[in-house]
């Protein structure tokens, strides 16, 4: 039973917490490709650990850079350009 609740907890887990990281790195960095490509080095640091060990958590772990790198592109990033009235 415990094995079970820890395999639900890494599914749940490599569907929501890639995407959130690519929109955290987004938000930081102000660029949705660096976002990117900084969550993709740390998802392949873990797969490289050994952390990420089947191949349905990579599909679920891609499914979700996916849909956060289209969620960074429809976020609203501030206007550097915006007139400063005075």
């Amino acid at each position: 039973m415990r094995w079970k609740m820890i395999e639900v907890i890494r599914y749940m887990s490599a569907f929501f917490i890639p995407g959130l990281l690519v929109l955290l790195f987004t938000r930081v960095t102000y660029n949705r490709v660096i976002g990117l490509v900084l969550t993709v080095s740390l998802i392949a640091a873990s797969v490289y650990k050994g952390y990420t060990d089947t191949f349905s958590l990579i599909v679920i772990d891609a499914f979700s850079l996916t849909a956060g790198f289209w969620l960074a592109a429809k976020m609203k990033l501030p206007n550097n350009h915006a007139k400063v009235k005075e």
